[in-house]
């Protein structure tokens, strides 16, 4: 197989790809914020949460949603930072993967990647981290 990169740019390739991946899966994952609500452990993320609190309108009290879940929808977000922090990170995690899997790309295929290239995949890098 042709490259189009050096020995720093094959080990930049697969670091990078490591971090992408890394970010994202911390992104997904709703281990932010970790307490205790209800005498039940509680955790959330930017758009995931685990044991909520929920009222059952049945016997007039609050009870702990023992399991893991998205919000219904956007706005169900809690606070409006959440939402932002919700689409910066993900539009983040969707630039550190473009950046790394076109130079995965670059790996494998000759002149798909030039200097020029490179350093504005770097400045993708630098803005989606």
């Amino acid at each position: 197989m042709a490259s189009s990169l050096t020995c720093a740019g094959v080990i930049w390739a697969f670091l990078s790809f490591l971090c992408a991946a890394a970010s994202c899966v911390g992104f997904f994952m709703p281990y932010w914020l970790l307490g205790s609500q209800l005498e039940k452990s509680v955790s959330f993320g930017t758009f995931r949460r685990c044991s909520y609190p929920v009222r059952d309108e049945s016997r007039q009290m609050t009870v702990m949603v023992e399991q893991c879940g998205r919000y219904a929808s956007f706005q169900a977000i809690p606070s409006a930072e959440w939402r932002i922090c919700t689409v910066v990170t993900g539009l983040g995690c969707g630039l550190l993967l473009l950046v790394a899997l076109t130079a995965l790309m670059g790996c494998c295929v000759s002149e798909l990647i030039s200097r020029t290239v490179g350093r504005v995949a770097g400045g993708i890098q630098f803005l989606g981290g």
